[in-house]
């Protein structure tokens, strides 16, 4: 990998990162259950326990 490509790299993951938090604290916002994928199963998590 390049320097570029690292750069590149990095602004994604904190691209992400960010999409992550907002995802969970509109999830909080309007007590909605978050939908995940754990160990191939899907599991549900409510809005308190997260």
């Amino acid at each position: 990998m390049t320097k570029h490509d690292n750069t590149v790299r990095d602004k994604i993951l904190k691209g992400m990162e960010l999409v992550h938090k907002k995802l969970i604290k509109n999830k909080k916002d309007r007590n909605l259950c978050l939908v995940v994928s754990a160990n191939g199963s899907v599991v549900r998590i409510q809005p308190k326990d997260i």
